[in-house]
């Protein structure tokens, strides 16, 4: 990517720090292990007894490495983090708040809610908090969530198109016979469609599964291993090559092609604020917060934004954390718009959508305490909670987008962040 001039040469002075260039260069050229010896591999890697945690901790400690505060919870044990974590030596410790409540009127998450956020960044909980008011006393946020599939995007090589073509044939005609792959891989997983892109050499295999109340990347994962070794031995025209995953996925990042469709859970939520309540709570009108959401959408045209929102990952982020979800998902599912509009009673109309929600309510992180809590919080634990929780993410990121757009107008955004994001006397 580009960067101006004088960026560029400021960047590069101070990271000369007062040296020459031949300088630099030395100290930027690889340093060998022979020459330069690596520390000590951490001891017993897929060991969770209590014994190899102290192995691995003294180990750190013998680096001149501060451990005092990675303690572990007494209600946990290391060996319940086998599947969740490796070379496991302690715990982060991330700040929990709650932002709430949050009267959703949803398809699946009905009732008023104390959201769960783990954070450090100041000012974010009371921003959460002040627009969870405002839709509360508004009367609640309708949110549904529309549809859900989570993807996995295979590539095979061949030396041509003829050969590529002759296999995509038939791949499509073996189509009916993976569910039955997929279903003995996973009873939660189910094929709901194969989409097909053929380059010259290159045919890619976007397959998209049902995961139940899982956020399923491991089980979409197992499903498209199966179905892949499947097809290659079942096809007249074998592959050169065939790699699981051919970055097609959209799998943790930010794409058009999640955005246009669906990956993990497509959620909208949406409210409509009597302006009384707008100028009581955000000190602003609902013209005003027009007027910027206006301004706002076009400067996320202009910057290349895929979709238009003010701070999705803020929320999701810290509900991710909070609630045991993959945080790394956050980079997928904060693609999504706000809308906003007056109505010609002049009250406000703010919407949100959201198309590539992971969430999940079983599996991975949500069997560990504190995220079993938060979830149970949000009586969103276990079977059967998935599409509610995905339904509060979104009216909490409905919230949010309110607040901070409210902020922008009422021109108090500084002074929030001033007032909340510092400790007192710094």
């Amino acid at each position: 990517m580009a960067a101006p001039k004088q960026v560029a040469q400021n960047v590069f002075e101070r990271s000369l720090h007062g040296q020459d260039l031949e300088h630099l260069v030395k100290q930027c050229a690889p340093r060998s292990p022979q020459a330069h010896p690596l520390p000590p591999r951490l001891p017993a890697l897929n060991d969770y007894s209590d014994d190899a945690v102290a192995q691995r901790r003294a180990l750190l400690e013998g680096q001149n490495l501060r451990l005092d505060a990675l303690t572990v919870p007494p209600t946990l044990t290391a060996q319940e983090l086998a599947g969740n974590i490796e070379n496991f030596i302690g715990f982060a410790q991330v700040p929990l708040g709650v932002a709430g409540p949050l009267r959703i009127n949803g398809v699946n998450a009905q009732g008023d809610f104390f959201v769960p956020l783990a954070t450090s960044e100041g000012a974010l909980v009371a921003s959460y908090t002040r627009g969870a008011y405002l839709i509360s006393y508004a009367g609640g946020a309708t949110a549904a969530c529309l549809t859900e599939a989570v993807s996995r995007a295979p590539c095979f090589v061949f030396r041509n198109l003829v050969e590529s073509g002759q296999f995509l044939a038939e791949a499509l005609s073996l189509y009916d016979s993976l569910q039955d792959l997929v279903t003995g891989s996973s009873r939660h997983c189910k094929l709901l469609d194969m989409k097909t892109v053929a380059g010259g050499q290159e045919v890619y295999l976007i397959f998209e599964f049902g995961t139940g109340d899982a956020a399923g990347q491991n089980m979409v994962t197992l499903a498209t291993q199966r179905i892949c070794e499947f097809l290659v031995d079942k096809v007249t025209m074998r592959p050169r090559r065939w790699y699981l995953e051919g970055n097609m996925s959209g799998d943790k990042k930010a794409t058009t092609s999640s955005f246009l469709y669906t990956r993990g859970k497509k959620v909208v939520a949406d409210v409509t604020l009597p302006g009384r309540l707008v100028r009581r709570f955000l000190h602003t009108d609902p013209e005003s917060m027009f007027h910027y959401w206006q301004i706002s959408f076009m400067g996320g045209v202009q910057s290349g934004t895929i979709g238009s929102q003010g701070h999705f990952a803020n929320g999701l982020a810290a509900m991710f954390i909070a609630c045991g979800q993959d945080a790394a998902c956050v980079s997928e599912a904060s693609v999504g718009i706000t809308r906003l509009a007056v109505t010609d009673e002049g009250d406000l109309y703010a919407s949100v959508s959201l198309p590539n929600v992971i969430v999940g309510t079983v599996g991975g992180g949500t069997r560990l305490p504190t995220a079993r809590a938060c979830l149970e919080m949000l009586e969103c634990y276990g079977d059967g909670c998935a599409e509610k929780f995905a339904e509060i993410c979104a009216a909490t990121v409905l919230a949010g987008e309110i607040s901070i757009i409210g902020s922008m107008a009422a021109g108090d955004f500084a002074q929030a962040h001033a007032k909340y994001g510092r400790r007192p006397g710094v």
